[in-house]
């Protein structure tokens, strides 16, 4: 018993550390006159209940992040929490951190579809993964602005009926293409790559991006049907229209 006690207290640290600085900036958790925000306390709640049933899991950096949007869609923290546990069903395999399978996907995207960009990157490399790391980890959530998050988890999540099933690997190709002419032109190495992203953080043209991973669908299609006639598996014929 008091194993399990000093685990919930290690992971109720880790969990008050990350609620204190989740989305301190947007209204819905920002701090009243005492400097304390009711909301805050709600996120921390549900968060400890979650964890409490995965005490096997524990919590990881980022978890936070995955769960604050739903709260201020929900404003109920018993639906909240039902409508998280949901969601790490599929996001669980990127906890407890480790790189993602779809990091891996989007890299031979690029190594197909732009293999000259690929070649800059220097995909092949052993950090190279960190490039899209966070972006593929939260699905965008410090990306875009807040408004726009609920519009982009809202697409990936209904794109797995509509569209493919992992439609966010092309929401990151298209925010890698999006920049490409930029980054060739200014030989941007990797850490000036990564220093890009982070202060174009929140700027971003969801709606076209958006566009722009459809585009990439069809341009994928295209290439497959010249290789192999028939339909692949992977991505639906039938694409919404833009």
């Amino acid at each position: 018993m008091s194993e399990v006690l000093d685990a919930l207290s290690v992971n109720i640290q880790r969990i008050d550390k990350d609620v204190a600085r989740c989305d301190r900036n947007y209204y819905y958790f920002s701090k009243g006159i005492l400097d304390i925000s009711a909301n805050l306390y709600r996120l921390r709640t549900i968060m400890c209940t979650w964890i409490w049933q995965h005490m096997n899991i524990g919590y990881v950096q980022g978890m936070c992040d995955l769960l604050a949007p739903l709260l201020v869609v929900l404003e109920d923290e018993a639906l909240t929490h039902a409508c998280f546990s949901q969601l790490m069903v599929t996001m669980l395999n990127n906890f407890p951190l480790r790189p993602l399978k779809s990091q891996t996907t989007l890299n031979q995207f690029l190594n197909v579809l732009d293999p000259v960009l690929a070649e800059h990157m220097h995909l092949n490399d052993e950090n190279s993964h960190l490039y899209f790391y966070r972006w593929l980890l939260l699905d965008f959530k410090r990306e875009f602005k807040y408004a726009d998050v609920f519009l982009a988890w809202e697409t990936i999540w209904t794109s797995t009926r509509l569209v493919c099933p992992d439609f966010e690997i092309f929401i990151a190709f298209a925010l890698i293409q999006y920049y490409r002419d930029i980054i060739l032109f200014y030989c941007l190495d990797y850490t000036d790559i990564i220093k890009f992203y982070n202060e174009r953080a929140e700027q971003h043209d969801l709606p076209r991006l958006l566009g722009f991973a459809r585009d990439l669908i069809y341009r994928l299609q295209t290439l497959i049907s010249s290789i192999n006639p028939k339909p692949s598996s992977r991505t639906k014929t039938l694409l919404p229209e833009h």
